[in-house]
Protein backbone atom coordinates (compact mmCIF):
# COMPACT_ATOMS: atom_id res chain seq x y z
CA UNK A 1 0.00 0.00 0.00
CA UNK A 2 1.27 3.45 -0.72
CA UNK A 3 2.00 5.86 1.93
CA UNK A 4 1.42 9.51 1.93
CA UNK A 5 3.31 10.63 4.95
CA UNK A 6 6.90 9.84 6.39
CA UNK A 7 8.34 11.35 9.54
CA UNK A 8 5.21 11.65 11.45
CA UNK A 9 3.23 8.93 13.64
CA UNK A 10 -0.28 8.33 13.42
CA UNK A 11 -2.79 10.55 14.95
CA UNK A 12 0.23 13.28 14.58
CA UNK A 13 -1.90 15.68 13.26
CA UNK A 14 -4.76 18.01 14.75
CA UNK A 15 -7.52 18.49 12.77
CA UNK A 16 -8.94 22.53 12.95
CA UNK A 17 -7.59 25.27 14.40
CA UNK A 18 -5.16 25.65 17.16
CA UNK A 19 -6.13 28.18 19.58
CA UNK A 20 -3.56 30.61 21.03
CA UNK A 21 -5.18 32.02 23.96
CA UNK A 22 -1.86 33.10 25.19
CA UNK A 23 -1.32 36.69 26.54
CA UNK A 24 1.36 36.86 24.22
CA UNK A 25 2.73 36.04 21.41
CA UNK A 26 -0.58 36.41 19.75
CA UNK A 27 -2.56 35.10 16.81
CA UNK A 28 -0.90 36.75 14.06
CA UNK A 29 -3.83 37.45 11.13
CA UNK A 30 -3.04 36.36 7.81
CA UNK A 31 -3.08 39.75 6.28
CA UNK A 32 0.00 40.53 8.31
CA UNK A 33 1.36 37.14 7.49
CA UNK A 34 0.99 37.89 4.01
CA UNK A 35 2.87 41.46 4.57
CA UNK A 36 5.90 39.79 5.68
CA UNK A 37 6.30 37.18 3.35
CA UNK A 38 8.39 39.46 1.20
CA UNK A 39 11.91 39.38 -0.73
CA UNK A 40 14.96 40.87 1.10
CA UNK A 41 15.14 44.48 0.07
CA UNK A 42 18.47 46.80 0.12
CA UNK A 43 18.26 48.45 3.94
CA UNK A 44 20.27 51.01 2.21
CA UNK A 45 18.34 51.72 -0.49
CA UNK A 46 15.46 54.15 -1.59
CA UNK A 47 12.22 51.71 -0.70
CA UNK A 48 13.14 51.38 2.67
CA UNK A 49 13.89 54.20 3.47
CA UNK A 50 10.48 54.89 2.15
CA UNK A 51 9.11 52.41 4.07
CA UNK A 52 10.94 53.17 7.63
CA UNK A 53 9.87 56.86 7.09
CA UNK A 54 6.28 56.29 6.62
CA UNK A 55 6.49 54.25 9.53
CA UNK A 56 6.77 56.73 12.24
CA UNK A 57 4.06 58.41 12.37
CA UNK A 58 2.05 55.42 12.28
CA UNK A 59 3.44 54.68 15.35
CA UNK A 60 3.56 58.17 17.01
CA UNK A 61 -0.48 57.31 16.76
CA UNK A 62 -0.82 54.08 18.36
CA UNK A 63 1.28 55.90 21.49
CA UNK A 64 -0.71 59.04 21.17
CA UNK A 65 2.91 60.76 20.78
CA UNK A 66 3.90 63.56 18.84
CA UNK A 67 7.65 62.72 20.35
CA UNK A 68 10.38 60.76 19.19
CA UNK A 69 9.75 56.84 19.11
CA UNK A 70 12.11 54.24 17.94
CA UNK A 71 12.18 51.05 17.02
CA UNK A 72 14.76 48.10 17.83
CA UNK A 73 15.19 44.72 16.69
CA UNK A 74 14.63 43.07 19.69
CA UNK A 75 12.32 41.80 22.16
CA UNK A 76 10.33 44.25 24.60
CA UNK A 77 13.07 43.28 26.97
CA UNK A 78 15.62 45.09 24.93
CA UNK A 79 13.11 48.01 24.91
CA UNK A 80 13.60 47.95 28.57
CA UNK A 81 17.67 48.39 28.26
CA UNK A 82 17.32 50.82 26.01
CA UNK A 83 15.18 53.21 28.40
CA UNK A 84 17.72 52.47 31.15
CA UNK A 85 20.76 53.15 29.40
CA UNK A 86 19.90 56.40 27.38
CA UNK A 87 18.43 57.89 30.74
CA UNK A 88 20.24 57.14 34.04
CA UNK A 89 23.56 56.38 35.42
CA UNK A 90 25.18 54.15 37.62
CA UNK A 91 23.75 54.77 40.84
CA UNK A 92 21.03 56.72 40.42
CA UNK A 93 17.90 56.09 42.22
CA UNK A 94 14.71 54.59 40.71
CA UNK A 95 11.31 53.49 42.51
CA UNK A 96 9.90 49.94 40.94
CA UNK A 97 7.01 48.21 42.08
CA UNK A 98 7.47 43.93 42.49
CA UNK A 99 3.82 43.68 41.07
CA UNK A 100 4.56 40.39 39.05
CA UNK A 101 6.80 38.88 36.75
CA UNK A 102 7.69 41.02 34.72
CA UNK A 103 7.94 43.89 36.63
CA UNK A 104 10.09 42.03 38.82
CA UNK A 105 12.08 40.70 35.83
CA UNK A 106 12.83 44.65 35.10
CA UNK A 107 14.10 45.29 38.78
CA UNK A 108 16.63 42.63 38.50
CA UNK A 109 17.65 44.42 34.94
CA UNK A 110 17.68 47.57 36.79
CA UNK A 111 20.05 46.25 39.38
CA UNK A 112 22.14 45.00 37.04
CA UNK A 113 22.82 47.99 35.88
CA UNK A 114 24.10 49.05 39.18
CA UNK A 115 21.16 51.20 39.67
CA UNK A 116 19.84 52.25 43.26
CA UNK A 117 16.36 50.43 43.38
CA UNK A 118 14.27 51.04 45.94
CA UNK A 119 11.70 48.33 45.60
CA UNK A 120 8.08 48.26 46.82
CA UNK A 121 6.51 44.78 47.05
CA UNK A 122 3.08 43.77 46.63
CA UNK A 123 0.94 40.51 46.74
CA UNK A 124 0.97 40.42 42.99
CA UNK A 125 -2.81 41.24 43.47
CA UNK A 126 -2.71 44.91 42.74
CA UNK A 127 -0.87 47.58 40.81
CA UNK A 128 1.24 50.30 41.93
CA UNK A 129 -0.32 52.52 44.71
CA UNK A 130 -0.17 56.16 43.28
CA UNK A 131 -0.69 57.50 46.87
CA UNK A 132 2.59 55.69 48.20
CA UNK A 133 4.25 57.03 45.29
CA UNK A 134 3.88 60.57 46.14
CA UNK A 135 4.54 59.99 49.29
CA UNK A 136 8.00 58.03 48.66
CA UNK A 137 8.14 61.02 46.55
CA UNK A 138 7.72 63.67 48.67
CA UNK A 139 9.95 62.60 50.95
CA UNK A 140 12.68 62.26 48.64
CA UNK A 141 14.08 65.69 49.69
CA UNK A 142 17.06 65.05 47.65
CA UNK A 143 15.71 64.05 44.59
CA UNK A 144 17.64 60.79 44.66
CA UNK A 145 15.36 59.01 42.38
CA UNK A 146 15.42 59.67 39.11
CA UNK A 147 12.86 57.46 37.41
CA UNK A 148 9.70 55.61 38.74
CA UNK A 149 9.42 52.38 36.47
CA UNK A 150 6.17 50.70 36.28
CA UNK A 151 4.50 48.09 33.80
CA UNK A 152 0.86 48.99 32.70
CA UNK A 153 -0.49 45.88 32.26
CA UNK A 154 1.24 43.44 34.29
CA UNK A 155 1.21 40.48 31.63
CA UNK A 156 1.46 37.24 34.65
CA UNK A 157 -1.40 38.61 36.71
CA UNK A 158 -4.01 40.61 34.42
CA UNK A 159 -3.51 43.98 36.54
CA UNK A 160 -3.20 46.84 35.10
CA UNK A 161 -1.54 50.08 36.81
CA UNK A 162 -3.42 53.37 37.09
CA UNK A 163 -0.76 55.49 35.24
CA UNK A 164 -2.72 58.37 34.72
CA UNK A 165 -3.47 58.95 38.76
CA UNK A 166 0.39 57.88 38.88
CA UNK A 167 1.67 61.18 37.22
CA UNK A 168 -0.81 63.10 38.64
CA UNK A 169 0.66 62.30 42.40
CA UNK A 170 4.35 62.49 40.62
CA UNK A 171 2.98 66.07 40.20
CA UNK A 172 1.72 66.63 42.98
CA UNK A 173 4.57 65.88 45.12
CA UNK A 174 6.29 68.45 42.83
CA UNK A 175 9.18 65.82 42.08
CA UNK A 176 11.48 66.17 38.55
CA UNK A 177 11.60 62.01 38.22
CA UNK A 178 11.07 60.66 34.75
CA UNK A 179 8.31 58.31 34.34
CA UNK A 180 8.81 55.22 32.82
CA UNK A 181 6.06 52.87 31.32
CA UNK A 182 6.08 49.43 29.81
CA UNK A 183 3.25 49.11 27.63
CA UNK A 184 4.08 45.71 26.15
CA UNK A 185 0.95 44.16 26.70
CA UNK A 186 -1.54 47.27 26.61
CA UNK A 187 -0.37 48.87 23.46
CA UNK A 188 -2.75 48.48 20.90
CA UNK A 189 -4.99 46.65 23.31
CA UNK A 190 -6.15 49.56 25.94
CA UNK A 191 -6.08 53.38 25.75
CA UNK A 192 -2.58 54.91 26.55
CA UNK A 193 -1.74 58.22 26.24
CA UNK A 194 2.19 58.69 26.37
CA UNK A 195 1.96 62.43 25.90
CA UNK A 196 -1.24 63.76 27.86
CA UNK A 197 -0.03 61.09 30.54
CA UNK A 198 3.20 62.89 30.97
CA UNK A 199 5.16 59.50 30.42
CA UNK A 200 8.93 60.02 29.48
CA UNK A 201 9.74 56.43 28.51
CA UNK A 202 7.07 54.17 27.20
CA UNK A 203 8.43 50.73 26.58
CA UNK A 204 6.86 48.97 23.58
CA UNK A 205 6.80 45.51 21.86
CA UNK A 206 5.34 43.77 18.71
CA UNK A 207 3.73 40.23 19.62
CA UNK A 208 1.43 41.29 21.40
CA UNK A 209 -1.67 43.99 20.76
CA UNK A 210 0.32 45.13 16.88
CA UNK A 211 -0.70 41.01 15.78
CA UNK A 212 3.53 40.84 14.83
CA UNK A 213 5.88 37.76 15.62
CA UNK A 214 8.47 39.10 18.33
CA UNK A 215 11.25 40.71 16.90
CA UNK A 216 10.37 44.55 16.86
CA UNK A 217 10.74 46.71 20.64
CA UNK A 218 9.87 50.45 20.68
CA UNK A 219 10.53 53.18 22.87
CA UNK A 220 8.46 56.40 22.81
CA UNK A 221 10.19 59.31 24.63
CA UNK A 222 9.48 62.75 25.77
CA UNK A 223 11.51 66.30 25.49
CA UNK A 224 12.52 65.53 29.22
CA UNK A 225 13.89 62.43 28.56
CA UNK A 226 15.97 63.02 25.41
CA UNK A 227 17.23 66.40 27.64
CA UNK A 228 18.14 63.03 30.13
CA UNK A 229 20.07 60.92 27.47
CA UNK A 230 22.24 64.19 26.90
CA UNK A 231 24.24 63.54 30.55
CA UNK A 232 22.92 59.68 31.40
CA UNK A 233 26.34 57.79 31.52
CA UNK A 234 25.43 54.42 30.83
CA UNK A 235 27.66 52.64 28.71
CA UNK A 236 25.22 52.24 25.02
CA UNK A 237 25.78 51.59 21.41
CA UNK A 238 23.07 48.63 20.04
CA UNK A 239 20.25 50.70 22.24
CA UNK A 240 21.92 54.87 21.43
CA UNK A 241 19.14 56.30 20.73
CA UNK A 242 21.52 59.24 19.23
CA UNK A 243 22.91 56.68 16.66
CA UNK A 244 19.57 55.72 16.05
CA UNK A 245 17.92 59.35 15.38
CA UNK A 246 21.19 60.33 13.19
CA UNK A 247 20.17 57.22 11.18
CA UNK A 248 16.52 57.00 11.25
CA UNK A 249 16.29 61.34 10.07
CA UNK A 250 16.75 59.29 6.33
CA UNK A 251 14.48 56.27 7.21
CA UNK A 252 17.86 54.26 7.92
CA UNK A 253 18.95 52.40 11.16
CA UNK A 254 22.58 51.82 12.42
CA UNK A 255 22.67 48.35 11.52
CA UNK A 256 20.81 45.79 9.65
CA UNK A 257 16.83 46.20 10.63
CA UNK A 258 14.01 43.32 10.62
CA UNK A 259 13.19 44.23 7.12
CA UNK A 260 9.85 42.15 6.99
CA UNK A 261 8.72 42.60 10.48
CA UNK A 262 8.76 46.39 9.43
CA UNK A 263 6.67 45.59 6.51
CA UNK A 264 3.90 43.41 9.05
CA UNK A 265 4.13 46.51 11.26
CA UNK A 266 3.31 48.76 8.31
CA UNK A 267 -0.08 46.33 7.61
CA UNK A 268 -0.75 46.13 11.34
CA UNK A 269 -1.20 49.91 11.79
CA UNK A 270 -2.99 50.11 8.60
CA UNK A 271 -5.17 47.29 10.44
CA UNK A 272 -5.72 49.51 13.49
CA UNK A 273 -6.55 52.59 11.66
CA UNK A 274 -9.22 50.46 9.82
CA UNK A 275 -11.11 49.91 12.72
CA UNK A 276 -10.04 52.60 14.74
CA UNK A 277 -8.05 52.93 17.40
CA UNK A 278 -10.89 53.74 20.08
CA UNK A 279 -13.15 51.08 18.58
CA UNK A 280 -9.91 48.42 19.28
CA UNK A 281 -9.83 49.47 22.87
CA UNK A 282 -13.80 48.90 23.39
CA UNK A 283 -13.32 45.35 21.28
CA UNK A 284 -10.70 44.68 23.82
CA UNK A 285 -12.94 46.16 27.03
CA UNK A 286 -15.71 43.66 25.76
CA UNK A 287 -13.79 40.62 25.62
CA UNK A 288 -12.26 41.66 28.90
CA UNK A 289 -15.49 41.77 30.43
CA UNK A 290 -17.09 38.51 29.36
CA UNK A 291 -14.28 36.44 30.06
CA UNK A 292 -13.95 38.11 33.69
CA UNK A 293 -18.28 37.59 33.49
CA UNK A 294 -17.54 33.75 32.82
CA UNK A 295 -15.04 33.25 36.11
CA UNK A 296 -17.26 34.77 37.82
CA UNK A 297 -20.23 32.31 37.10
CA UNK A 298 -17.58 29.68 37.57
CA UNK A 299 -17.22 30.88 41.04
CA UNK A 300 -13.29 31.36 40.70
CA UNK A 301 -11.52 34.68 41.57
CA UNK A 302 -9.14 36.29 39.13
CA UNK A 303 -5.82 37.38 40.33
CA UNK A 304 -6.87 40.88 40.38
CA UNK A 305 -8.89 42.03 43.37
CA UNK A 306 -9.34 45.76 42.11
CA UNK A 307 -12.09 46.11 39.53
CA UNK A 308 -10.38 49.59 38.25
CA UNK A 309 -7.28 47.61 38.10
CA UNK A 310 -8.72 44.86 35.52
CA UNK A 311 -7.09 43.69 32.23
CA UNK A 312 -8.63 44.29 29.14
CA UNK A 313 -5.69 41.70 27.28
CA UNK A 314 -5.29 38.79 29.34
CA UNK A 315 -7.50 37.39 32.69
CA UNK A 316 -5.76 35.38 35.33
CA UNK A 317 -7.22 32.61 36.86
CA UNK A 318 -6.80 31.08 40.45
CA UNK A 319 -7.32 27.51 40.76
CA UNK A 320 -8.89 26.26 44.01
CA UNK A 321 -5.92 25.14 46.18
CA UNK A 322 -4.47 21.63 46.10
CA UNK A 323 -5.26 21.77 42.00
CA UNK A 324 -2.73 22.34 39.50
CA UNK A 325 -2.86 24.55 36.68
CA UNK A 326 -0.24 23.31 35.03
CA UNK A 327 -2.15 19.55 34.49
CA UNK A 328 -5.45 21.47 33.85
CA UNK A 329 -3.33 23.42 30.51
CA UNK A 330 -1.97 20.07 29.64
CA UNK A 331 -5.61 18.60 29.35
CA UNK A 332 -7.11 21.66 27.81
CA UNK A 333 -3.96 21.59 25.03
CA UNK A 334 -4.40 17.91 24.65
CA UNK A 335 -8.42 17.65 24.37
CA UNK A 336 -9.10 20.92 22.81
CA UNK A 337 -5.85 21.99 20.94
CA UNK A 338 -5.67 25.11 22.95
CA UNK A 339 -2.85 26.83 24.39
CA UNK A 340 -3.60 28.73 27.84
CA UNK A 341 -1.07 30.77 29.62
CA UNK A 342 0.32 29.18 32.92
CA UNK A 343 1.30 30.85 36.20
CA UNK A 344 4.85 31.97 36.52
CA UNK A 345 7.38 32.73 39.44
CA UNK A 346 5.03 32.76 42.63
CA UNK A 347 1.99 31.63 41.00
CA UNK A 348 3.62 28.63 38.85
CA UNK A 349 1.40 25.70 39.40
CA UNK A 350 -1.49 28.55 40.79
CA UNK A 351 -3.44 29.96 37.77
CA UNK A 352 -4.23 29.65 34.19
CA UNK A 353 -4.18 33.03 31.67
CA UNK A 354 -6.89 33.40 28.92
CA UNK A 355 -5.57 35.76 26.59
CA UNK A 356 -8.13 37.99 24.65
CA UNK A 357 -5.38 40.68 23.23
CA UNK A 358 -4.89 41.47 19.29
CA UNK A 359 -6.54 39.59 16.76
CA UNK A 360 -9.51 37.75 19.04
CA UNK A 361 -13.11 38.43 18.58
CA UNK A 362 -16.21 37.20 19.90
CA UNK A 363 -16.46 33.80 18.84
CA UNK A 364 -13.16 33.26 19.52
CA UNK A 365 -13.30 34.08 23.37
CA UNK A 366 -16.39 31.97 23.38
CA UNK A 367 -14.74 29.27 22.20
CA UNK A 368 -12.35 29.75 24.09
CA UNK A 369 -14.09 29.98 27.41
CA UNK A 370 -16.06 26.35 26.08
CA UNK A 371 -12.75 24.99 25.88
CA UNK A 372 -12.15 26.10 29.76
CA UNK A 373 -14.96 25.14 30.79
CA UNK A 374 -14.67 21.80 29.54
CA UNK A 375 -11.21 21.38 31.00
CA UNK A 376 -12.07 22.54 34.05
CA UNK A 377 -14.62 19.63 34.61
CA UNK A 378 -12.34 17.13 32.39
CA UNK A 379 -9.43 18.09 35.27
CA UNK A 380 -11.82 17.70 38.20
CA UNK A 381 -11.46 21.62 39.43
CA UNK A 382 -14.79 22.59 41.44
CA UNK A 383 -16.81 25.13 39.59
CA UNK A 384 -20.09 25.82 38.92
CA UNK A 385 -21.07 24.65 35.40
CA UNK A 386 -22.63 27.47 32.86
CA UNK A 387 -19.32 30.07 33.27
CA UNK A 388 -19.19 29.94 29.38
CA UNK A 389 -23.08 30.14 28.76
CA UNK A 390 -22.52 33.59 31.29
CA UNK A 391 -20.16 34.82 28.70
CA UNK A 392 -22.33 33.82 25.84
CA UNK A 393 -25.08 35.53 26.48
CA UNK A 394 -23.69 38.63 27.47
CA UNK A 395 -22.00 39.00 24.47
CA UNK A 396 -25.14 38.22 22.29
CA UNK A 397 -26.77 41.05 24.93
CA UNK A 398 -24.02 43.52 24.03
CA UNK A 399 -24.33 44.79 27.69
CA UNK A 400 -20.70 44.75 28.67
CA UNK A 401 -20.34 48.40 29.53
CA UNK A 402 -22.46 47.84 32.64
CA UNK A 403 -20.12 45.45 34.11
CA UNK A 404 -17.10 46.61 35.70
CA UNK A 405 -13.78 47.63 33.23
Amino acid sequence: MDTFYTGTSEGSHRAGWHFLQLPGPTNIPQRILNATAVPAIDHRGEDFAELALGLFDGVRKVFKTRGEVFMFPSSGTGAWEAAIVNTLSPGDGVLMFDSGQFSYLWIEMAKRFGLNVDVVDTNWRCGPDPEMIATKLADDKSHDIKAVMVVHNETSTGVTARIEEIRAAMNSANHPALLFVDTISSLGCMDYRHDEWGVDVSIGGSQKGLMLPPGLSFNAVSEKAVEASKTAKMPRCYWDWQWMRENNATGFFPYTPAIQLLYGLRESISMLGEEGLENVFKRHHRLGTIARAAVEAWGLDTVCENPKEHSNSVTAVLVPAGHDADAFRKIVLEKFNMALGGGLNRYAGKIFRIGHMGHCNDLMLASSLTGVEAGLSDAGIPHISGGARVGQSLMASGNTDSKAA
